[in-house]
């Protein structure tokens, strides 16, 4: 089937996630359902009618799909994803040599508003941290997996994938798996690194992914997700926190400690310096901050 295999293509050639590439397999059968208006709901028989009929769907079939989700109320940043699927979908049918041109071509992308990444104030994540048992070793597991969150500023899934040869404990630094495969090598603090020991020497055999779970496999995005979650609700903090807030609070702290945009930009594995430069927003406080003390005619 054509969606299987274009499918099979963003994971090899593109490095594409599972998630994403889940997301993505989603957004397009959404397309086809909507062209067809609920002509069947088996996904081959769907997909074989909207086959046939590709070759007339044009930018302004595209365009009312949009305004259909517009009514849908869907978020900007959906729609967004929606989109770039489907001029993902349709390059590959060009070059499959199935229809001459992407229809999706000359539709731009909704504008989006740039959020400010939420993150939290150094004491809260201090408290946090520290306020974590050390009893058994889920305890270790958990606290050397929350320190080297925000000691490295990793994105969850890096984190899953995060196996014991990735780690250099003399070099204090980190293998990093990123988005679309791409390698990076991002500094370490030490007492991230001595609670990996610790959690580590607490494991009777040696295994190949650093985070295991109870069955001592990977621990997947969810439970580290569902971890953190527990973690944050045991130390009473009344503050919504997610693996991405912990990456979050890494820039930014960094960045009020005065680290270069450019350095924070290759640790966090940003391939562009706008998506890193959002943290300049974040520590506009501090920056007007020290100006008020420092400027003489403030």
């Amino acid at each position: 089937m054509v969606l299987d295999v274009f499918i099979d293509t963003l994971m090899a050639e593109k490095g594409y996630s599972v998630h994403t590439c889940r997301a993505y397999r989603s957004d397009i059968s959404g397309f086809i359902y909507f062209t067809l208006k609920d002509q069947t709901t088996d996904e081959a028989q769907c997909l074989k009618l909207f086959l046939k009929t590709v070759k007339t769907i044009d930018k302004t079939a595209i365009r009312n799909y949009l305004a259909h989700l517009v009514r849908s109320k869907k978020a900007k940043r959906t729609m967004a994803r929606k989109l770039s699927a489907l001029k993902a979908f349709f390059d590959y049918l060009v070059k499959s040599g199935q229809i001459k041109l992407n229809p999706a071509d000359m539709v731009p992308f909704p504008k989006l508003e740039k959020s400010i990444p939420k993150f939290l104030g150094i004491d809260d994540l201090f408290y946090l941290l520290d306020s974590m048992k050390t009893d058994t070793w889920f305890d270790k597991r958990n606290l050397a997996m929350f320190e080297t969150f925000y000691s490295t500023g990793m994105r969850v899934s890096e984190m899953e994938g995060l196996n014991m040869d990735d780690i250099d404990f003399e070099g204090q630094m980190i293998k990093v798996f990123g988005k679309g495969s791409k390698e990076r090598i991002v500094p370490v603090g030490k007492r991230a690194l001595n609670a990996i020991k610790d959690y580590r020497g607490s494991l009777k055999e040696k295994f190949v992914p650093v985070f295991v779970n109870k069955d001592f496999a990977r621990l997947s995005s969810r439970s580290i997700r569902r971890i953190l979650d527990n973690t944050v609700r045991a130390c009473g903090l009344n503050i919504p926190v997610s693996p991405h807030t912990l990456r979050h609070s890494f820039a930014t702290h960094m960045l009020d400690s005065g680290a270069d945009l450019r350095g924070i930009q290759e640790i966090l594995g940003h391939a562009s310096l706008s998506t890193t430069q959002v943290y300049t927003h974040v520590s506009m406080d501090r920056l007007m901050q020290v100006y008020d003390k420092a400027h003489p005619r403030s």
